[in-house]
């Protein structure tokens, strides 16, 4: 079989250039090895994540009333509950029927817009063509250009074993039955703390280790450090400045190693150390394909790799390994190849950690202004002066906003509090158009929202909140 464009990797970036190709009129392929299609982050990540944390977040809103613990149960806003328990089964049906029904979902539009899948694993036999394995057998397909999606898979650290029991990582934990009495997180980023937040809801004693002095590396640091606040106040454990240096198995369990100090015993071991791209198999190099040193593919300003049919996207390629970054680049690359024209600002792509309260960001750090000399005014507004917010009882957490100092163009804003991975989407959008802090201030938001929140911090840009 021969098409225009063959895609490699049935993810987010995957399915969603595939379809982006065909609505352009190239007849399209694409390549997954996996019986579901959508990818890690549909798979086993971005989506029964999230399952796990709002289902999780319900329970203990639930069963706090019991636990007599104040403020943010369902009893200090008049409902009373009985007898909570918890069905660790039915939460894990729930999780896997919402992952097989958007999979499903994903089939369909393949199907809609007429492109061919293909299931097995790809490898390149030349720039133009390509095996699939597949259970059936060996498959050639060959096309004009090639896609790679492949994605990234979790890494570990040296002379750590993950077992997929007692140590596993994010697809392991999203699986756990029992609930851990005792879990050890290692690293402090996106994946450690909205598992370790699952989990610790759940009833498991967690403690976080993570290498650095602070956590969620590479966010604004006065958020990250609000965000420690706001998660050492709600039961996890951090253990900062950590270095890990083994995992024991022992009678009971397992011993963290730690140098300098006493090891943690625990009954699972989640690595949470990052992700590194998939590219095992793909036979890279008899397409010409040429990667990095750490095993990313290397690109062009176009995605374009270093044979000229063979583009590449998503977290292959390295930067922010975001499903969302990933979409933009596939739709981007794909529209360059047909139009000539592709474009992404690499400055307006968000990142949403999906704890209680959330954590969202977009464009610059105030610690990256600062390196790069960039001058810029700060405004700063907590959702405890936000009356929706107090009506929602969810009062911490805060909205900040970076602008220019001298152009008040914004630049970058931070926020942590009740639903702002929704919230973060205004601030993207503004930061798309150009807009400056004058200009959200001056945009009409409805009232009582939290998204005043925005509002209000650009106002303080200016030094003049209404409502603080």
């Amino acid at each position: 079989m021969h098409h225009d464009l063959l895609v490699i990797g049935g993810g987010p970036a995957g399915y969603v250039g595939a379809i982006r190709a065909s609505q352009l009129g190239l007849n399209v392929g694409l390549v997954e090895k996996e019986k579901l299609l959508g990818g890690t982050c549909l798979r086993v990540g971005c989506i029964p994540s999230k399952a796990m944390l709002e289902s999780s977040h319900l329970y203990e809103l639930a069963a706090a009333d019991e636990k007599n613990s104040g403020q943010h149960g369902m009893a200090a806003r008049g409902v009373r509950t009985k007898g909570v328990s918890l069905d660790l089964a039915a939460m894990h049906g729930h999780r896997t029927g919402t992952v097989e029904t958007l999979a499903a979902g994903v089939a369909g539009l393949l199907k809609k817009n007429k492109i061919t899948r293909y299931s097995g694993l790809a490898s390149f036999n030349s720039p133009t063509e390509v095996t699939v394995a597949g259970k059936k057998g060996d498959e050639t397909v060959t096309a004009d250009r090639v896609l790679l999606c492949t994605g990234s898979e979790p890494s570990s650290l040296p002379g750590i074993e993950i077992d997929g029991d007692l140590v596993g990582h994010s697809t392991h934990a999203l699986q756990y039955d029992p609930v851990p009495k005792k879990l050890v997180v290692i690293g402090a980023g996106y994946i450690g703390l909205e598992l370790g937040t699952v989990w610790r809801r759940l009833g498991a004693e967690v403690i976080v280790l993570e290498y650095l002095d602070r956590i969620l590396p590479g966010m604004d640091a006065e958020l990250a450090k609000e965000a420690l606040k706001i998660a050492t106040k709600q039961g996890l454990d951090f253990r900062l400045g950590t270095k890990v240096t083994g995992v024991k198995k022992t009678k009971k369990g397992a011993e963290v190693q730690i140098e300098g100090a006493d090891p943690v015993a625990c009954d699972k071991v989640l690595m949470a150390v990052g992700r590194r791209p998939n590219t095992d198999g793909l036979n890279a190099d008899a397409a010409g394909v040429k990667l990095t040193d750490r095993g990313f593919v290397e690109i062009n300003d176009h995605w374009q790799t270093s044979a000229s049919n063979v583009f590449a996207v998503g977290d292959v390629v390295g930067g922010a390994m975001l499903a969302h970054k990933a979409e933009e680049e596939a739709v981007a690359c794909v529209e360059h190849m047909v139009t000539g024209y592709g474009h992404i600002d690499y400055d307006c792509i968000p990142g949403v950690v999906y704890t209680e309260p959330e954590i969202a960001t977009v464009g610059k750090t105030e610690e990256q202004l600062k390196e790069s000399g960039v001058p810029y005014r700060k405004g700063k507004f907590p959702f405890a002066a936000s009356g929706r917010a107090r009506a929602m009882a969810m009062t911490d957490g805060f909205v900040k906003v970076l602008a220019h100092k001298e152009t008040d163009r914004i630049l970058g804003v931070h926020m942590v509090g009740p639903h702002v991975g929704e919230l973060i989407a205004e601030a993207g959008a503004a930061m798309s158009f150009g807009a400056s802090s004058e200009d959200v201030a001056r945009t009409c938001h409805a009232h009582p929202t939290l998204a005043e929140a925005f509002k209000e911090a650009c106002l303080a840009v200016d030094g003049r909140t209404l409502n603080l």
